[in-house]
């Protein structure tokens, strides 16, 4: 999380808080329609039915209709209240590509004929069968059914005594799952809400629908309309949700044209208001104004995008390169998505990462909340160009090889009420908890009601949303610590006492939505990845969850990062070894682990780089090469290369680097602001809306004249090590040596053997290393190299054969000349 810790939630633990207390489906209605056209037919439900989904309130916050839901089940009433399905039928009857995957090329409005249009259509539609294959003809799409939750209590023993929250936790994700199949038709149909929910276009015309419960009256304005009010007046159904149809143009044309401000007019508990739909699919600020606007977004089908390249396979490990596009230029401007697929994402695939992670997608009014104030959660910011941009950006990328995750935002919702979820329908309890619960202090957001059949209906369908239509690769789901415990992890010192998981601070209903969407993501999309970033450890937290498990595939390990600020707070001379270690390698088994020095959280301004820490204002003056170093320019350059490796090497499965670091960028992150007064009354300057230091100067980077380029060189050295061996995720891992005195640890992952020597004096001829493999070992990587910075004190050419002679515990071993703060990996020589 940027800009606080990665922390925010709701709920209470065993059986406490709403645990999905608005149980109902969707209550579409009969759709109304502005001319004569005949509604479609509709699925009655008997008054007893009604009545007792009444008694759940309109707002989903009652306290009993799950019961009510299950005995109109059983006496065989049909649970679809007063309108169609909508299409959102059981999986079985759906196909498994929508319509709008087979779209014609991108092609300049205007410039082409009809009949041209048809032909390149034609085109589009054979390349997309020929990419994606005998995909058209699979089986629809089914997410598994559940498990039994069992697996964990073999893996970890020590559960069986936190049994009854983890049975009851998973007795809960069992039973709104069967809901889900129940009365929605199943999680695929349940997730693909946004085919019901906002705008859809169909033959006949644009039928919108919002659920908007604390609402009197709501009307459907916009350019279309002139902002008539009382033009398209929509209709409320027992659950709360509004919907109008608009039948299409005499000439058959879209009643909203594309590009069109559309908003929704709501007479409410707080007066009157014009709120952007939320489930708008594309926003903008106009130049010079405050409030954003609602935009419709249906290109026609010669601009739309047209994804030419499959999805790249999940790589056995992750090494993900973590950016920002806005502040992707070195330039002081904002970027745009277009910039960055033809310049980073080259940039990114030298370097030798594997995957991407952009942070920022979903809109965010704010730009200086670094994208975590999410407005729009199904439109992506506009700051940077057009969804189209964005698809073409993400195609661009699995055309070089390279997994595309999204930092998605689901543990909290902008507090801006102008533009976002807060006090949509003019109530304070809509998506989020009431009073003091729904707000986070610290980070002045909202926090979802996560127990809510429709929040768990918007999240889940956001999540499929950008994983179906943008052709993301997976997600990095932000503040997860702070969706998981009603404290947010704020003040709280997780010491690894379970009682610190699974008691009542735990908010089970949020454990259980992230059960939820990893099923859900898992089993559609089985390729996909998820990552969690959770700084408290929570056992179980990326084991599947038919295990009985969270289901992540990774967790974010940000302790590691944490461990070396405090290290560089001191000096390096009193660095203990098996500390080190210990941090790196404190993890769960059989729970994997993306692991960091630092992030975008170590770059914000206020904070800092570990280029700062090391070197500070010398970077300023002593980093061309042409000039005479310093020590301090010295000692920084050494330990930051060792500091990235041996995290890479023993600190988890995956690897992450925020987009700059890899050299060392000179400059913190410090986006555009003005002063501001908290609510503290604490005043805080700006920066005179300033982009100087929210760009990153990747030229210092290229330059062969500067040290950073050293330090780029050796990135990319890491990185396509890694790349060759596998050894973060190879099964054999041993520490050979962690001496303090020497200040060395030597430890094997897979066949290599990494040596670091972190004394900041003494260099040791003919050390004894050792190894469990016999032969002949050669140097793959050197940080001392001329090339990454260094002094250049390792022969290279050296052939180091190994002896019988056991060392430190292991049967074979070889000598070695290890100099003063140096990491050096040695690889068999065949």
């Amino acid at each position: 999380m940027a800009v606080a810790p990665a922390l925010a939630v709701s709920g209470a633990a065993l059986g406490g808080g709403a645990v999905v207390r608005a149980l109902r489906p969707t209550g579409g209605g009969g759709e109304r329609r502005r001319g004569p056209a005949t509604p479609p037919p509709r699925s009655d439900v008997g008054d007893e039915l009604m009545m007792m989904v009444r008694a759940g309130g309109a707002r989903g916050g009652g306290s009993g209709p799950r019961g009510a839901m299950r005995a109109a089940a059983a006496s065989g009433k049909v649970v679809v209240p007063e309108g169609e399905n909508d299409g959102l039928t059981s999986s079985t009857d759906s196909a498994q590509f929508p319509s709008d995957e087979l779209e014609v090329p991108d092609i300049p409005e205007g410039q082409i004929e009809s009949s041209e249009t048809t032909h390149r259509a034609r085109e589009a539609d054979a390349l997309n069968r020929e990419v994606l294959g005998s995909a058209l003809q699979e089986k629809p799409r089914v997410v598994p059914p559940p498990g039994d939750g069992q697996k964990i209590f073999q893996i970890d023993p020590m559960l069986q005594n936190y049994k009854y929250h983890l049975e009851y936790r998973y007795s809960l994700y069992r039973r709104i799952r069967s809901d889900i199949d129940e009365h929605e038709g199943g999680l695929e149909a349940f997730s693909r809400s946004y085919e019901k929910f906002g705008f859809n276009r169909s033959a006949e015309g644009v039928t919108y629908r919002e659920w908007a419960p604390g609402a009197h009256s709501a009307a459907l304005v916009g350019d279309f309309n002139n902002w008539d009010p009382n033009a398209d007046r929509m209709s409320k159904n027992e659950f709360g949700v509004w919907e109008v149809f608009l039948p299409n143009n005499a000439d058959g044309s879209s009643p909203i044209p594309h590009g069109s401000r559309v908003k929704v007019r709501m007479d409410t508990p707080s007066g009157i208001k014009d709120s952007i739909p939320a489930w708008i699919r594309y926003s903008v600020q106009a130049p010079g104004a405050i409030p954003y606007d609602g935009i419709y977004y249906d290109p026609p089908e010669e601009v739309k995008y047209v994804f030419k390249h499959p999805q790249p396979k999940r790589p056995k490990s992750l090494r993900i390169y973590e950016t920002h596009v806005g502040m992707s230029s070195p330039e002081p401007k904002i970027n745009t998505y277009a910039n960055f697929r033809d310049d980073v994402l080259p940039r990114i695939k030298k370097l030798g990462y594997n995957a991407v992670q952009i942070m920022a997608i979903q809109e965010h009014s704010y730009y200086g909340s670094f994208g975590y104030h999410v407005t729009n959660f199904f439109a992506p910011s506009s700051r940077f160009g057009t969804p189209e941009d964005l698809k073409s950006l993400i195609d661009r990328a699995h055309e070089l090889g390279l997994l595309v995750l999204m930092d998605v935002v689901h543990s909290h919702a902008s507090s801006n009420t102008l533009d976002g979820l807060n006090g949509f329908d003019g109530t304070d309890t809509h998506y989020f908890h009431g009073g003091p619960r729904g707000h986070h202090w610290m980070w002045d957001s909202r926090l979802f009601n996560y127990g809510n059949w429709e929040v768990i209906r918007f999240l889940l369908s956001n999540a499929r949303w950008w994983l179906e239509e943008y052709k993301f690769d997976g997600f990095r789901f932000d503040g997860v610590t702070s969706m998981m415990y009603t404290h947010h992890g704020l003040q709280v010192a997780f010491t690894g006492n379970f009682n610190e998981y699974f008691g009542f601070a735990t908010d089970v209903d949020a454990v259980v939505y992230l059960m939820l969407v990893n099923d859900l993501i898992h089993g559609l999309y089985p390729e996909a990845v998820t990552i969690g970033e959770d700084v408290s450890g929570m056992p179980t937290f990326a084991l599947p969850v038919h295990d009985g498990g969270v289901g992540f595939d990774y967790r974010l390990h940000m302790a590691v990062a944490d461990k070396w600020i405090e290290l560089m707070k001191q000096s390096d001379e009193s660095w203990k070894m098996g500390d080190i270690v210990h941090t790196l390698t404190n993890r769960r088994w059989l729970e994997k682990c993306v692991t960091y020095s630092e992030s975008h959280d170590q770059a914000l301004v206020g904070d800092k780089t570990i280029a700062f820490w090391l070197m500070d204002k010398d970077m300023y003056d002593f980093m061309a090469l042409d000039r005479p170093s310093t020590p301090t320019i010295d000692r920084g350059i050494a330990l930051h290369k060792m500091i990235r490796l041996i995290t890479m090497g023993l600190g988890g499965e995956g690897y992450l680097n925020f987009m700059g670091n890899e050299f060392g960028h000179p400059e913190w992150i410090d986006f555009p602001r003005g002063p501001q007064r908290l609510p503290s009354g604490k005043f805080i300057p700006g920066n005179n809306n300033s982009y100087d230091k929210c760009r990153r100067r990747f030229d210092l980077g290229d330059a062969d004249y500067l040290r950073y380029h050293g330090m780029q060189e050796f990135d990319q050295a890491m990185q396509h090590l890694e790349a060759k061996y596998g050894f973060m995720t190879d099964d054999h891992q041993y520490i050979s040596r962690k001496h303090e005195e020497d200040k060395v640890i030597v430890f094997e992952k897979g066949d290599l053997v990494f040596v670091f020597n972190f004394h900041c004096n003494n260099s040791y001829s003919d050390y004894r290393v050792g190894c469990r493999r016999r032969g002949m070992y050669k140097v793959a990587l050197d940080s001392d190299a001329g090339l990454f910075g260094g002094f250049g004190r390792i022969q290279h050419a050296a052939e180091h054969f190994t002896t019988d002679c056991s060392h430190d515990n292991r049967p074979h071993s070889f000598s070695v000349y290890t100099p003063s703060r140096t990491c050096v990996v040695y690889a068999p020589a065949d």
